[in-house]
């Protein structure tokens, strides 16, 4: 039995490949930052905050992180327009994704947060700054410096999860694989190139959180 690898019928559909790429950049992208927005908020009400938010955060980490993100996301698609809110297979994947990181991110934030010394803080205050800019000005940068490597190794997970979108049909890399596989019946040679394209985004991604590092959470060097 011979088995010729074809890759011509897979090089030729490039543009519908940068298209899928561009979209898993997008998700990925916006889910990152309004992810971050919103494990911040979650990570302050947990630690900082009444005791019925912390209460609510505790339950939303907990059934999100203990339940399997294609549930989620089929919930979101599928489920919530049987009460009447109705979203695009992007929307939907965007919501999901941002649900999912969320609550991982809200975590590893309330660690960085809580490893902050009490010394700082109490400084803050008899600085005279009122609480959210203690957190804003004391707080938030060295919780984010202390747990920056484990956030951004969640948001390049984050990025991998975006494949999974491509089962409400969301226009991702893997939903474009998928249809030129179904066009082209090169399915060995469209998963090694969509293979190599996901790894090539996880070293990307992590350049990019290493610059960030050392532009933003670098200790300034003494001279």
């Amino acid at each position: 039995m011979s088995f010729t690898l074809r890759f011509g019928p897979v090089l030729d559909a490039w543009r519908q490949l940068l298209d899928g790429i561009w979209v898993t950049l997008q998700l990925s992208a916006a889910a990152m930052l309004i992810g971050l927005v919103v494990a911040v908020v979650c990570a302050w009400a947990k630690v900082f905050g009444p005791r019925w938010a912390g209460w609510i955060v505790n339950v939303y980490v907990e059934v999100i992180r203990n339940t399997p993100f294609l549930v989620q996301l089929f919930f979101i698609f599928f489920g919530l327009p049987a009460v009447g809110l109705r979203l695009s297979p992007d929307a939907a994947a965007l919501a999901a994704l941002v649900v999912n990181v969320g609550a991982y991110a809200t975590e590893i934030i309330r660690a960085g947060i809580q490893s902050v010394q009490k010394g700082q803080i109490e400084a803050g205050l008899a600085l005279g700054l009122r609480p959210l800019q203690v957190f804003r000005l004391v707080i938030l940068k060295p919780a984010l410096r202390a747990v920056y490597p484990a956030l951004t190794s969640q948001f390049i997970l984050l990025m991998l999860s975006t494949s999974v979108v491509s089962a409400i049909s969301a226009d991702d890399l893997t939903s474009v694989a998928n249809n030129i596989q179904s066009r082209t019946f090169t399915s060995f040679e469209v998963y090694i190139v969509v293979t190599l394209i996901y790894l090539g985004l996880s070293f990307l991604f992590a350049a990019l959180f290493r610059a960030i590092d050392r532009r933003v959470f670098a200790y300034p060097v003494a001279r």
